[in-house]
């Protein structure tokens, strides 16, 4: 293939030759583009995963990074386990890894730095029939009661924002409470309340 050119300093032709050899070196180059990453191939392959939260009833605070180098991080985890665990009786169970990863899709599609203030995190039965018995629209078989579920709202955000947030993820179930100002978020089947 030949492309011949006007040369802007001269008058006659440029030869544009593609020989095997440039062709190749153009392969390369496209190759290496595809292979840099993206900005959210970047961000899911990021060495480190983080989370802030906020206990609304017990005053305590966690920044912890649960995610290091390719694997969970045991006791980081046991941090946020027991941080989300049940106010009323101090149960703790582990909290679903998906709704971790959840919960950090969330914070980065925010593009904030707040802290997840937790209205309520895991629940134990107990809690729930309590809960369930005072009519606070609380589910019989909540998802709070297997650490699959948490109550929260970040603070200088609209709880609408929240929830279209985590609706547009579309990565389990997402519930509204304008009022009170806070959004449940799951990781069971999609839907919205």
């Amino acid at each position: 293939m030949r492309v011949d050119r006007l040369d802007k300093t001269s008058t006659r032709p440029r030869d544009r030759r593609i020989t095997r050899r440039r062709l190749l070196e153009l392969g390369a180059y496209g190759a290496l583009a595809c292979a840099l990453p993206r900005p959210a191939q970047a961000a899911r392959r990021a060495r480190e995963r983080a989370l802030a939260f906020y206990n609304t009833h017990t005053d305590e605070r966690l920044h912890s990074v649960y995610w290091a180098d390719g694997d969970y991080q045991p006791a980081s985890l046991r941090e946020i386990d027991h941080l989300l665990r049940d106010h009323r009786t101090g149960d703790v169970v582990a909290i679903d890894r998906n709704l971790l990863e959840l919960l950090h899709r969330i914070q980065l599609e925010l593009a904030t730095r707040e802290p997840f203030h937790v209205i309520s995190g895991y629940r134990s039965p107990a809690t729930n029939a309590m809960l369930r018995a005072q009519g606070g629209g609380v589910g019989r078989r909540s998802l709070h009661m297997q650490g699959k579920a948490i109550d929260i709202f970040v603070p200088g955000r609209e709880a609408s924002e929240l929830r279209r947030t985590a609706r547009a993820l579309r990565a389990g179930g997402v519930g509204y409470y304008p009022k009170p100002g806070f959004v449940h978020v799951d990781v069971g089947r999609v839907r919205y309340w």
